[in-house]
């Protein structure tokens, strides 16, 4: 099967209804990334059907679950996954993308020109030495750190009620059971990534 097709059969049981529009700008963002990957290192996905599955439709199973958030920050992005997508598939988002290697923000800067992504920006640090103005409504991140690691690293990044995104693969018990006093599992959401035989989670903490 196409990459095309597996990702318009994918964001159909995602229900997401994207246009086709946007899903050929994802289907670019897929195709530069794995053109990238060759000389950059920027994942282990080499396939680019596995591309679709295992980083398109994985980001974008996350886009349903972020409700009224209109500024989201993704820390330690890699190759911009899950914020690429996401920008793409929500213009109306404005999300900021922090990624402490360069050479995976040279890619990044590189996708947002190519794909036109005036909704996204690219940060060379490390998170903590991030200082945002205004503050988000919610940070997300993709495989970064454990759980307590992960708030402690981006809280000072929250708006008052702003919401942690931690997506996982299988549920994080032992993590959750770790959490620091003040944080609170405020949903924990099995996702359906079509494609992937593999469990996946979204995990959305908030300040008690």
């Amino acid at each position: 099967m196409s990459e095309h097709r597996i990702l318009e059969q994918g964001v159909a049981a995602l229900g997401l209804g994207l246009a086709p529009a946007t899903q050929a700008r994802l289907l670019a963002y897929s195709e530069l990334l794995l053109k990238w990957n060759r000389v950059y290192n920027l994942t282990a996905i080499r396939a680019s059907d596995q591309a679709i599955t295992h980083h398109m439709l994985d980001s974008l199973a996350v886009l349903a679950h972020l409700g009224e958030v209109e500024r989201l920050a993704d820390v330690g992005s890699g190759g911009g996954l899950p914020g690429i997508p996401l920008a793409i598939a929500r213009p109306a988002l404005a999300v900021t993308s922090i990624e402490a290697v360069s050479k995976k923000v040279s890619f990044q800067q590189q996708a947002r020109i190519e794909l036109g992504l005036n909704n996204l920006t690219v940060l060379n640090e490390r998170v903590e030495n991030v200082r945002a103005d205004p503050l988000f409504d919610a940070v997300i991140s993709r495989a970064f750190s454990d759980l307590s690691e992960f708030v402690r690293l981006t809280a000072h990044l929250l708006r008052p009620g702003g919401r942690f995104l931690a997506m996982k693969g299988v549920y994080p018990e032992a993590e959750i059971a770790s959490l620091p006093a003040g944080i609170r599992v405020a949903e924990a959401l099995p996702l359906q990534v079509p494609g992937l035989d593999a469990e996946r989670h979204l995990i959305i903490l908030d300040q008690a």
